[in-house]
């Protein structure tokens, strides 16, 4: 699995898989622990299971503290100006650029030359 596509989506959800199968990767370790290679193969599951779901449930935490940090530095005249709809949308589109999740696309050449005869 991509480390990427780990973070993705709503990481305290998959902490909670991550936690889960650890557990049961625990448990499994528990009942086969007579047989000493199996025991340590699944012992070294859980602990990397439950290692991942700790760290994505920590992850989750900064990142909701930190959405919280920068929704209350928001001043309340930048929450006034966008009451309407399409002010609201070019919001949301300029602050999803500036936190990465949608890449401002790279002007083509043919852009730029437009630009400098418009602007001329």
């Amino acid at each position: 699995m991509a480390f990427k596509r780990l973070l993705s989506g709503d990481p305290a959800k998959t902490s909670k898989l991550y936690l889960g199968i650890g557990v049961l990767s625990l448990l499994k370790a528990i009942a086969v622990r007579d047989d000493r290679t199996r025991f340590r193969r699944e012992l070294l599951d859980a602990g990397l299971f439950l290692g991942i779901g700790v760290a994505l449930r920590r992850y989750s935490q900064l990142k909701a503290e930190k959405r919280a940090e920068i929704e209350t530095s928001v001043p309340d005249w930048v929450v006034g100006v966008a009451e309407s709809d399409a002010a609201k949308q070019g919001i949301r589109s300029v602050a999803k650029r500036q936190l990465g999740r949608e890449p401002e696309p790279e002007p083509s050449i043919r852009d730029r030359a437009r630009g400098l005869v418009s602007s001329s």
